[in-house]
């Protein structure tokens, strides 16, 4: 294959997934607003059947320690699944929930650190939460710092409510 123009290699490399066959033509290609993904819409030469390929650039592993010191690769749908549950059923659409994920990932993967603790992840979502719902912050803590009594989750109520105070006399002053 040695010659072959970069976009001739990578249009060979893609088969249909309906007939296999490697013949495929690139439709239309753009990428996501934040440049991380490219959206290929291609078809196939030989079936004409079209369908969709995503790129992404391939990253090092990130390593979760969990507090009992066992460790687990980094699984942003873990994540997302824990934060679609403390959203349930509040105003926040499924596109804030991905972008918080990645936000969150992004500051993981900027610490250039290959093993990063779980209650480094917790916090950044209970931060994000926070100034997201603060409905939604309060289901999250209360799983995420295991409640064990009323008064624990009265006390992360209280705790709320005083930061929202703060940051409304912050805004008031900066005006």
């Amino acid at each position: 294959m040695r010659g072959l123009h970069s976009k001739q290699l990578m249009m060979a490399a893609m088969r249909c997934p309906v007939c296999r066959a490697p013949d495929t033509r690139v439709l239309d290609k753009r990428d996501s607003a934040d440049a991380t993904t490219t959206r290929r819409r291609r078809q196939c030469a030989t079936c004409l059947h079209r369908f969709t390929t995503y790129e992404r650039p391939e990253m090092s592993a990130l390593i979760v320690v969990k507090s009992d010191h066992r460790r687990q690769e980094w699984n942003a749908d873990k994540l997302r699944r824990s934060l679609q549950v403390a959203c349930t059923k509040r105003p926040i659409s499924a596109e804030t929930i991905e972008r918080t994920v990645e936000q969150i990932e992004a500051e993981l993967r900027s610490r250039d650190q290959a093993e990063v603790p779980s209650s480094v992840i917790g916090d950044l979502a209970m931060d994000k939460l926070r100034k997201l719902d603060q409905v939604a912050y309060i289901r999250f803590a209360s799983v995420y710092r295991a409640f064990a009594d009323v008064s624990s989750f009265e006390d992360e109520v209280s705790r709320l409510i005083e930061r929202a105070k703060s940051d409304a006399a912050t805004t008031r002053a900066a005006r």
